[in-house]
């Protein structure tokens, strides 16, 4: 008995002479982005704003959405989340009071063009100008309109050395665009040379591919990322409709094999500027071992005022949240302060009064509650002298015989053994050469 259209999966309905083997290839979803107004309107039913926000847009920033996001999309609702995010509307071809180009102040903090240094411990690394779909709110789309060009071997290998020049950097973020859209080799090519340098303590990965090309997510990524342990991958779900099936495996993927994963999301205004949506939004992050990171404030970027939800609104959210929900489903909520500024968190402010002895707060509840303080003030840690001796980090005993703490035979061994390693792997990973990116 043959199956309707209506039990067909929606994907197969927008794209019937896929097979199952190209569906699930990343790089044919890559090569089959949706581009153009011509080719969405063949799959979509588009309002007169989105046809004019496809036509006035065009020369601003890049229309593209991965076949699997596009399938996501309800074609019946024009406020459909996903569809808000994919789809251009004519308010984004609209310049507001207040809106930058650059609105986080990165083009004056970018000391060599792959690097924005804004600030003292930590750099943000872009690698590349492209994504596997443009987000409609792409606060960085100066540069993934391909307004700047891709960046190649020469820049990347720029941008390393300027990591290696500068030992206070011990965080490194690579973003872009999206990285997860290099092969897993040139990733991986990148990571050794960053891993090698010895101040760099934490790499971060940015991405939105576990959303929006979920298929990429493979065990053989997932098991080269470990190998570069302490390493996080920031990934950006922003409402519960997008966490399906395809994505939570390409999440559990990562976290299985030892890759913690954070959700940032932006707070946009109807899109998920609810408390029932950043709740479950919230939710179904931590079902997938995803821990909730940021609720972004929108950026001041050209074009997305319409986007963008007053300040205290976001606050009114935390309330609704603190108190209701677990703590773990709290995220920060965070405001990108406009040209280079930096961030900054706010939250509801919970403190009624402050007394000598005493501080009086309100709960979740809105009921007050006294808070008796201490009659000694002085806060001073001692063992500080001792653990940093010369009040620097990087100068505390590098383990416990430094200290002359007697430690088992065993466990000196253990140590030992993987520092041993350790210097194996580092040796190894200075001799890797950036040979990244002259393709993709």
């Amino acid at each position: 008995m043959s199956r309707t259209s209506t039990d067909l999966p929606a994907w197969k309905r927008l794209y019937p002479d896929a097979s199952d083997e190209q569906w699930n290839d990343w790089r044919w979803q890559a090569r089959n982005l949706v581009r153009s107004l011509p080719e969405l309107e063949e799959k979509l039913k588009l309002t007169e704003d989105e046809r004019r926000g496809c036509v006035d847009t065009a020369g601003i920033f890049r229309l593209g959405i991965s076949p699997y996001y596009l399938s996501l999309i309800d074609p019946e609702h024009p406020s459909c989340p996903v569809r808000q995010q994919a789809i251009p509307v004519q308010a984004e071809a609209r310049v507001r009071p207040g809106e930058l180009r650059d609105p986080l102040g990165e083009d004056h903090n970018r000391p060599v063009r792959g690097i924005v240094h804004k600030y003292p411990d930590r750099v943000l690394l872009l690698a590349l100008d492209r994504c596997s779909t443009y987000c409609r709110h792409c606060t960085r789309r100066r540069i993934t309109s391909g307004g700047e060009g891709d960046f190649n071997r020469d820049e990347l290998q720029r941008a390393v050395d300027y990591v290696a020049l500068h030992s206070e950097v011990r965080d490194v973020l690579i973003s872009g665009g999206d990285p997860f859209l290099f092969t897993t080799a040139k990733l991986a090519e990148l990571l050794a040379m960053l891993r090698a340098i010895p101040h760099v303590e934490i790499i971060r990965i940015g991405t939105r591919v576990p959303v929006t090309l979920p298929m990429r997510v493979d065990d053989e990524l997932a098991r080269m990322l470990r190998s570069f342990a302490p390493l996080f991958v920031i990934t950006h779900f922003n409402h519960a409709k997008e966490i399906t099936q395809d994505a939570r495996v390409a999440v559990e993927t990562l976290v299985d094999r030892g890759v913690p994963v954070e959700n940032q999301a932006v707070l946009m205004r109807g899109v998920n500027s609810s408390l029932i949506a950043i709740k479950d939004l919230m939710h179904q992050c931590l079902t997938m071992r995803a821990r909730p990171y940021y609720l972004h404030q929108m950026d001041v970027a050209q074009g997305l005022e319409h986007l963008r939800t007053p300040l205290e609104f976001g606050v009114e959210l935390l309330r609704g949240l603190r108190g209701h929900t677990s703590g773990l489903a709290v995220p920060h909520l965070a405001i990108d302060l406009p040209d280079g500024g930096g961030k900054v968190t706010i939250q509801p402010d919970y403190v009624v009064e402050k007394r000598d002895t005493e501080t009086i707060l309100r709960n979740y509840r809105g009921e007050h509650y006294s808070y008796p303080e201490p009659e000694e003030k002085e806060c001073a840690v001692a063992y500080d002298a001792i653990w940093y001796p010369d009040g620097r980090v990087e100068h505390r005993p590098a383990n416990p015989s430094a200290l002359d703490v007697p430690i088992p035979s065993d466990a000196a061994s253990a140590i030992a053994t993987r520092e041993s390693a350790d210097d194996a792997t580092a040796s190894a990973h200075s001799l890797t050469r950036l040979n990244v990116l002259a393709g993709g």
